[in-house]
């Protein structure tokens, strides 16, 4: 078994040296020994091919897919939300204004404007509210991107402070935001609260926490980078979300689908001013119409679908735990359960690298991507890893047994 094992995996390795070879020289030309990419190298791209070639996948990300298939469905898209025969943007007008206007009418605000980056617009939103409230203190959680995934840009880049209400692995309660000892000018809610499992409140919990800052006179900021999602553990729909904010920040990729950008929403003033720090920043691009165009094509094809893509995660989520509970694992958990979007985590008591061999051979061996990147857990024991777990339009055809035989096939890898 171990040898037919080894046999696959050489086998795969090979089928990509060539096709990635070229690449490799272009984009990681220090990866290169002799002509032939380094080990790190090869096995980021061996993942990919092991991924992009599974005949079934609970999730397939757009960034599995070629330059050339990429462009494809771009054009094969792009005349269903808007006429191609108008004039390209320049400087954000044209169809990055159109894509602005839709964020605006989706979100129930009053204006909204195009960020290239997520991490951009939030900068410039808490920036702007810090010099309107005469704070530069933020209040957030230290699981929440900025703290996480910028590299302390907060501070060092806009001159803000943060501070945290809690460290419980959940968005605070009003309680907690009632009894903070210190004061903030801006509460910041990432909703969900990724690094936390994709975790959100109840309905009446979000409306006490706002109301706990309002009555701190703080502004509120959303983190909607995934905010589309939320809407079906809420039953609520975006506009009434969105009000419960003073703006909020949503992104085209991270579920639409989009080539990249984000937009930031509210008043018309803070929105006015947040154009002139987009300027500043260097976010101000000549052009931007294939992100534009593929956010609207996103917001067309996947924002419908979301709802059933919650719904599934519930289902392949269930299935995960009995699949672990009748297999040979010592332990697991598979966090939320049930999940509160389409996105949750499973965790195990293994190696990160062991398990992405394991979801690696699996794709390459059976022709099924169950699991993708695993990582080390960041708290609890060391040989604790975690992956985040994604439904989207190719897992709904999954039924539960289908989920149980993967999860068997996985854990025979393991060992």
């Amino acid at each position: 078994m171990a040898d037919r094992h080894e046999q696959a995996r050489a086998q795969a390795q090979g089928e990509i040296r060539d096709e990635v070879r070229d690449e490799v020289r272009d984009r990681a030309g220090d990866g290169i020994r002799d002509g032939e990419p380094d080990r790190e190298t090869a096995e980021r791209f061996r993942r990919i091919a092991a991924w992009r070639r599974a005949e079934r996948s609970l999730w397939r990300p757009p960034v599995d897919r070629t330059l050339g298939e990429q462009l494809a469905d771009l054009g094969a898209y792009a005349g269903s939300v808007a006429d191609l025969d108008r004039p390209a943007d320049i400087y954000g007008d044209g169809i990055v204004a159109v894509l602005e206007q839709r964020i605006a009418d989706l979100l129930g605000m009053e204006s909204a404007a195009f960020f290239p980056t997520g991490t951009m617009a939030q900068q410039v939103a808490l920036r702007c509210w810090a010099g309107r409230t005469g704070s530069p203190t933020v209040a957030l959680h230290p699981l929440s991107h900025p703290e996480v995934h910028e590299r302390g840009a907060l501070g060092s880049v806009s001159g803000l402070r943060t501070v945290h209400p809690t460290s419980e692995p959940r968005l605070p309660t009003a309680q907690e935001i009632r009894d903070f000892a210190e004061p903030f000018g801006t509460l910041m809610l990432e909703l969900p609260l990724r690094d936390a499992g994709f975790v959100l409140p109840e309905w009446e919990e979000l409306e006490a926490v706002v109301a706990a800052a309002r009555e701190r006179d703080a502004v509120v900021h959303f983190d909607g980078a995934r905010l589309w999602e939320c809407a079906p553990r809420f039953g609520r729909g975006l506009p009434e979300i969105a009000a419960l904010a003073d703006s909020v920040y949503v992104s085209f990729y991270k579920t639409l689908g989009g080539l990249s950008g984000a937009a930031l929403a509210g008043p018309e003033s803070l929105i006015e001013e947040a154009r002139t720090w987009r300027h500043r920043y260097g976010g101000q691009l000549y052009q931007q119409f294939p992100a534009a165009l593929s956010a609207l094509v996103g917001l067309d094809r996947e924002l419908p679908k979301l709802s059933s893509y919650v719904a599934q995660a519930k289902v392949v989520a269930g299935a995960l735990a009995e699949g672990f509970t009748e297999s040979t694992v010592p332990w697991f958990r598979v966090h939320p359960e049930p999940p509160h979007t389409h996105q949750f985590q499973v965790w195990l008591p293994y190696g990160a690298e062991a398990l992405t061999e394991a979801a690696v051979r699996q794709a390459e061996e059976t022709g099924v991507a169950l699991f993708r990147r695993w990582h080390p857990a960041s708290a609890g024991p060391p040989g604790v890893s975690y992956t985040e777990v994604t439904v989207s339009e190719a897992g709904l055809e999954w039924t539960a047994r289908d989920v149980r035989v993967a999860v068997g096939e996985f854990v025979k890898r393991l060992g």
